[in-house]
């Protein structure tokens, strides 16, 4: 894990309190997992979907920042297809689609119980944005 993903990673609260585990950073791609807990069900009985969209988001700061730059997400849109249920282990697997300067476009699916034939709850895109080096002399 690029040492900017690995820094971002262990530092992130907000994902340890919901149990993600990061399984996999490689350049423009990232992979983490979370079991759906009794605490991230909604009225409904079904996972939120902003602990859906959480997921996908901690699997898509992971892709953007696995080249080395602090970046952060300028947007994104989620798209959910089924619901996420208690009990299963959900995958959000991040992959680059563009990077042109400081700006990215990663792409993120949701799966259930099997990162690569589960079913899929969600697909989510993000637009990133890499922080200008504070090091570097201003003029």
């Amino acid at each position: 894990m690029h040492e900017t993903a690995h820094a971002m990673w262990a530092a992130d609260r907000a994902s340890a309190m919901l149990g993600m585990e990061a399984i996999g950073v490689s350049p423009g791609r990232g992979r983490v997992s979370m079991l759906v807990r009794t605490d991230m069900v909604n009225g409904h009985d079904l996972c939120h979907g902003g602990v859906i969209a959480s997921l996908a988001d901690s699997a898509f700061a992971l892709a953007c920042n696995s080249h080395g730059p602090v970046t952060v997400a300028a947007g994104f849109s989620i798209e959910f297809l089924q619901p996420g249920r208690l009990g299963q282990t959900l995958y959000a697997d991040a992959r680059e689609v563009s990077l042109r300067g400081r700006s990215g476009i990663y792409d993120v699916t949701v799966r259930a119980d099997d990162p690569e034939d589960g079913d899929v709850i969600a697909e989510f895109r993000g637009r990133s944005r890499a922080l200008p080096d504070r090091s570097a002399p201003r003029g």
